[in-house]
Formats: C-alpha cells, structure tokens, sequence
C-alpha cells in the first residue's frame, strides 16, 4: 500500500466498533443463556430433592438472604412457564423432562452464539490487521512527505 487512504482508515475502525459492539451483545446474550441454564438446572435438583424429601418441608427464600421454611402442599404438581408469561401446569416429572429439554436447547444455542462471537472476533482481528497496515502506510506517506520538504 503506497498511499493510505483516510476513508478506508475511518471505514476500518467504524468496522472494528461494530464487531466490538456486536460482540459484547452476543457476550451477554450468553450470560443470559447461561443464567437460564444454572436456574433450569436448580429447577430439575429441587424438584427432584421434593419427591424424595418425605416431609415435603423447603426452604424458599424471600429475598435479602432469608429463607422461610414451607412445606409443599403438592410435590407432584409444578407450574411451568413455557414462554410470553404463560405457565402451565404439569406433573413433576413432565416438568423436569420439560426443564431438561430447555436446557439442552440452551446449550445448543449458547454454542451457536459462541460459535458466532469466534466469527466475530476472527473477523474483527482481520480488520485489525488491515487497520494497522492502514497507520502504518499513513505514517510513512507523512514521513516521506515530512523528509522531502
């Protein structure tokens, strides 16, 4: 590269920001998957923990780090939410196939997404690397010119 090109140097970092912006999206779209998954996976333990749990007495925590001791009227019923607020009842053992469905579905994506964010940042390195190449072809037109003032 003889000549860098001010227009192609500023189309370079306008695409360097993108993909860094669009991969701190996808970065926390996979903690959100992530979040989702460790609370399915609590779900499954603690309705499991319930039907062998002969006394049907939990601990439900309120907030704040308290918890109140309850017992469940119904272990073998659970409200499922299945997306947009709705929830639907199901037995127990539904509910935890339902909830490992969900998880496995989970992971399937926060794998995509990972996939996606590698695309990204291999694609945003490129750009990097052209970007550089770019400045130092700026520095050595301005050094050229400087030296033959």
């Amino acid at each position: 590269m003889n000549q860098a090109d001010p227009r192609e140097i500023q189309t370079l970092q306008m695409y360097l920001n993108e993909y860094g912006q669009q991969i701190e999206l996808m970065t926390q779209q996979l903690s959100m998957i992530e979040q989702q998954r460790l609370e399915g996976t609590a779900a499954i333990e603690t309705l499991r923990a319930l039907q062998e749990n002969a006394d049907g007495a939990v601990l439900l925590p309120i907030g704040g780090g308290a918890y109140l001791r309850v017992k469940v009227l119904d272990a073998g019923h659970v409200l499922v939410n299945i997306g947009a607020d709705v929830s639907v009842e199901r037995a127990t053992a539904d509910a935890v196939e339902y909830l490992e469905d969900r998880i496995t579905e989970l992971e399937a994506l926060a794998k995509k997404v990972a996939g996606s964010v590698e695309q990204l940042q291999g694609q945003a390195t490129e750009i990097s690397r052209r970007l550089e190449a770019a400045y130092r072809g700026a520095r050595q037109a301005q050094a050229g010119q400087g030296g033959s003032s």
